[in-house]
């Protein structure tokens, strides 16, 4: 028998009241710092919805209804979305199937969490939608270094220092370490492509979390082998 949940009262919209005081409830990025792995993945969302993206690289997304899209265009389909952690060579560690809605940072920590139980490596490397405090926190209380793309968001001031370093870099023909090895970063890409491609990810024809999740690790396990293979050779 189900336990029938206790609702909060909501608060009336609009600014307070003179003296009322608003606790502001914590994100789930700040919830996960004080969760287990097992708590992380049950506060997921998992349920078929709408997800939207930037189609302008390929992303982490896989479609089990028709897409309305074209390149460099908006993105929407109905289904779910899967996170990959990728290791050099292009060989999926870990992976974690939310809603297609779920915004990428959100599957971050519980998939550092998983792969670090697996492997053991130094960097983290991550793009822009990952530029939070929690996710870098978690990254150094790993032991691992974080390399994550800036994301001014609406700092105007931000993003006209950073495209003025770039300029300036650009200027001395000079490249950080921390950029070239943040270019191993495109390896996860390759490894969404052929997923989509060329291993069943792009059309999916069952219905459900644990259904969508079993199509899919199919062939993640058949995209492993075959980079192992080719690393072998």
């Amino acid at each position: 028998m189900k336990k029938a949940k206790k609702e909060k009262p909501k608060r009336k919209r609009g600014r307070p009241r003179k003296g009322e005081e608003v606790t502001k409830e914590p994100s789930r990025l700040e919830s996960q710092g004080n969760m287990t792995l097992d708590g992380m993945l049950d506060d997921l969302p998992k349920k078929c919805d709408i997800g939207c993206k930037k189609n302008s690289i390929r992303g982490k997304s896989f479609c089990s209804a028709k897409t309305f899209a074209s390149n460099g265009h908006t993105e929407t389909w109905i289904g779910y979305k899967l996170h990959i952690d990728t290791a050099d060579g292009q060989v999926p560690i870990s992976c974690i199937l939310t809603s297609a809605s779920t915004h990428d940072s959100q599957a971050a920590i519980p998939l550092a969490e998983t792969s670090c139980g697996r492997v053991t490596n130094l960097y983290d490397l991550m793009d822009s939608a990952y530029d939070a405090s929690p996710i870098k926190d978690k990254s150094l209380s790993l032991g691992h270094v974080p390399l994550i793309d800036q994301n001014p968001r609406n700092d105007k001031v931000l993003r006209e220092e950073l495209e003025a370093e770039k300029k300036r870099l650009d200027l001395l023909h000079f490249e950080s370490p921390e950029k070239i090895r943040y270019r191993e970063r495109s390896a996860a890409e390759r490894v969404n492509g052929r997923l989509k491609d060329e291993f069943g990810g792009r059309n999916i024809r069952v219905r459900g979390h644990a259904k969508v999740f079993c199509h899919l690790m199919f062939g993640i396990l058949v995209v492993t082998a075959d980079q192992l293979m080719r690393l072998a050779i």
